[in-house]
This record gives C-alpha cells, sequence and structure tokens, in this order.
C-alpha cells in the first residue's frame, strides 16, 4: 500500500512538471521526433518531471511483486484526484462539471473493483508470477498497433483547419493501450525479482519478451505522451490515460497471470460493475472542448488604465 501511495504520488508530479515544461516550449509533434527529444531534454523542469515518472515505475516494480494486478490498478488510479489538484493548483487548469462527475464515477468503479478483493491471510487473492510468452505476445502486439492507429487517426482529425478543439480523449487511449502493455511487462519482470539469485533473475529477463516491450512502449509512449500533453489539458487527458491502462492491465493481466476471478457471487459482481461502470464512463466523456465565447459585433474593448 505504501509503495502503491508513493507510485500515485510521483506519477501526478511527473505528470504536472512535465505539462508546465511543455507550456513553455515550442510546438512538438511525432512527425518530428529527434527535435522532440531535444526539445524536451534541455528542459530541467521536464526532466525532473521524468525522474518522478521512472521513480514511480519502480515503486510499482514492488507493488506486482506483493498486489494482485487488480487491487493495484484500483490504488493507482486512485492518484486521479491527486493529479486534479495539482493541475488547479500548479498549471490553472479548471474541469468542467461533467468532467468532475467523470472523474467521481472512474473512482467510484474502481472502488468496487477494490472492494472485490479478499482480504490479507490464508484465503487472499493469489498474486500471479508468471505467464506464456505466446500469450502476452498475442495480446501485447495488437494492443500496440491499435494504439498507434489511434493516435494517428487523432493527429489526422486534429489537423483539419475548422475542427473543435480535442478534449484529448483519444490520445488518452491510444497512449493508455501503450502504457497498459508496459505495465503487462512491469508486472513479467516483477515475477523474476522473486528469483534465487540476481544473476539468475537478469538472465531470465533477458530471454523474456517483457524488457523489448518496455523499450517500444518507452520510446513511442515518450514521443506520443509529450505531443499530446502539450495540446491537450493534463487534468483530462492523464485521467483518460490512466483509467484505461489499468482497466486493460487489471483485465488481461488478471487472465494471461493466472489470478482469478472472484467465486463469491457478490465479490464477482462487483468486479464486473465496476469495470462496466468505467468503460461507460470512458465512452461518455466529451470529445472536444467549448469554443471560445467571441465578443458580439459592435461590443468595445474595455483597457485597463
Amino acid at each position: 500500500m505504501a509503495a502503491a501511495l508513493l507510485a500515485n504520488t510521483l506519477y501526478s508530479l511527473g505528470f504536472v512538471l512535465e505539462k508546465r515544461a511543455l507550456t513553455a516550449l515550442p510546438e512538438v509533434t511525432i512527425r518530428q521526433p529527434a527535435r522532440l527529444l531535444r526539445l524536451v531534454l534541455g528542459s530541467p523542469l521536464w526532466i525532473a518531471g521524468s525522474v518522478a515518472l521512472a521513480s514511480g515505475f519502480g515503486a510499482q516494480l514492488v507493488v506486482y511483486r506483493t498486489l494482485p494486478i487488480a487491487a493495484a490498478q484500483g490504488i493507482f488510479v486512485s492518484g486521479l484526484v491527486l493529479l486534479v489538484l495539482l493541475s488547479a493548483r500548479l498549471l490553472g487548469e479548471e474541469t468542467t462539471g461533467r468532467e468532475r462527475y467523470a472523474l467521481g464515477a472512474i473512482l467510484a468503479a474502481l472502488l468496487m473493483v477494490v472492494l472485490s478483493l479478499k482480504e490479507a491471510g490464508a484465503h487472499a487473492d493469489t498474486v500471479g508470477r508468471g505467464a506464456p510468452y505466446q500469450l502476452i505476445l498475442l495480446v501485447c502486439v495488437p494492443s500496440l498497433a491499435a494504439g498507434v492507429w489511434l493516435y494517428g487517426a487523432a493527429e489526422r482529425r486534429a489537423r483539419h483547419r475548422h475542427r473543435a478543439p480535442s478534449t484529448g480523449v483519444e490520445y488518452g487511449v491510444a497512449v493508455g493501450l501503450l502504457y497498459g502493455v508496459s505495465s503487462l511487462a512491469i508486472k513479467g519482470v516483477s515475477s523474476y525479482l522473486s528469483s534465487s539469485g540476481l544473476g539468475q533473475a537478469v538472465v531470465g529477463v533477458l530471454k523474456s519478451p517483457y524488457p523489448y516491450l518496455l523499450l517500444f512502449t518507452g520510446a513511442f509512449g515518450l514521443v506520443m505522451s509529450q505531443a499530446a500533453l502539450q495540446r491537450c489539458r493534463a487534468s483530462l487527458i492523464v485521467p483518460v490515460c490512466t483509467t484505461v491502462t489499468s482497466l486493460y492491465t487489471a483485465v488481461i493481466g488478471t487472465l494471461s497471470f493466472g489470478e482469478a476471478l472472484p467465486h463469491d457471487p457478490l465479490r464477482l459482481a462487483l468486479r464486473l460493475a465496476g469495470t462496466a461502470l468505467a468503460v461507460c464512463v470512458l465512452l461518455t466523456m466529451p470529445r472536444h472542448d467549448p469554443a471560445p465565447q467571441q465578443p458580439p459585433i459592435g461590443a468595445k474593448e474595455l483597457t485597463p488604465p
């Protein structure tokens, strides 16, 4: 629990610092990845945010060794509240009433998932330690392709001159799929940390697909997330991304790593209802920001003395 709460804090702080750094930089685009990397690596504030995010990944390794995947995702998503508070305080971003209701519904959905878990003890939910490589690749490769395609489609729509400003939901879903694969890879790496020796653990990790999935999602996720984060509000795109990542990891990870669903009808209903509620909230979130209000024709602008 302590490691999960620490990961929440580091993730929220990291995203907010990166967003603040990106607002002071020239416009970046995924079509120029080398220029994007050169710009962000020249910003000390962005580097501080990246260090915070990397530290959050380290804390995530500890969490996956001790908690079931569904429980871990429920705790991770609870950090959205901290993210919204930091975005309002440090970035001056304001969420609409509809978006606040959506965030509340997402937290309620993931609370259902957490309540569906058994308490610690002899009858606690099992923590999966491994998954077949073929199964991981079978689910991860199409997910990566879908994320890259969805991001490209959102980019093409955003280039239309008369299109309403995007809230970033499409970007958040696309990046969330990549980070979902990354989260599964972190879970896979964590399964080797309990090996009898460091050398054996390193050899096992290198023989698995997990480090290579992390490299792919790290490279593409970095470029895609920074371009999207610069254009859209962090208080919306990051919650969407986090929710998609958590749902993907909880559903696919639970099945892939052999963490059985609850047998008790009430707990099973809570887990399924929480997952369905989170998906419904994502589908109903606004896709566009409201257009700025134009002053009436003939109105004079007041100039302060």
